[in-house]
């Protein structure tokens, strides 16, 4: 884990635990690197509920509730399926701060409108979702590793919104 992803989640858990705060993270294309970031950091525990992960279409379904008709019409790789993500992890988890994400990683995938390292990210935090999307370049561990530090950040400006 590089240094700058290690600092991140160190100040995350930091200002959830000053809150008493929890987080909950949903993931796809990063496999669960967000979640290592964060429980890599002594007295994660205290702040982490629960990370999982929903690589596939089917996961999202069935263990986040995302609309079939969300991924139908807007794919999994779409804001509307981030936001879901986030909002329906936050009810489940019943956490602070729900951060997800999903996108394309390659070195396959892609769309026109969504090519390969197009990432959707979301963070949900009392009853609030902000979303954003990026498109990262380089090869899949480099978007894997780029969107794990930025979904990292998100959380940490969202919280710092409040």
């Amino acid at each position: 884990m590089s240094d700058e992803i290690r600092l991140k989640a160190e100040r995350l858990i930091r200002i959830l635990k000053t809150n008493g705060w929890t987080v909950s993270t949903a993931e796809s294309c990063t496999g669960g690197l967000v979640a290592a970031a964060i429980t890599a950091v002594p007295g994660a525990s205290a702040v982490f509920y629960e990370g999982v992960v929903v690589y596939s279409d089917e996961a999202k379904t069935s263990l986040l509730n995302v609309a079939s008709e969300t991924l139908f019409k807007r794919g999994s790789i779409s804001e509307e399926c981030a936001g879901e993500m986030a909002e329906n992890l936050e009810k489940l988890a019943k956490c602070d701060l729900a951060l997800s994400v999903t996108g394309f990683a390659g070195p396959t995938g892609g769309t026109p409108t969504a090519p390969i390292g197009t990432v959707w990210f979301a963070a949900r935090f009392h009853g609030r979702t902000v979303t954003r999307v990026e498109h990262i370049p380089g090869d899949r561990d480099d978007v894997r590793r780029i969107a794990t530090l930025k979904l990292l950040l998100l959380g940490l400006e969202t919280l710092n919104g409040n």
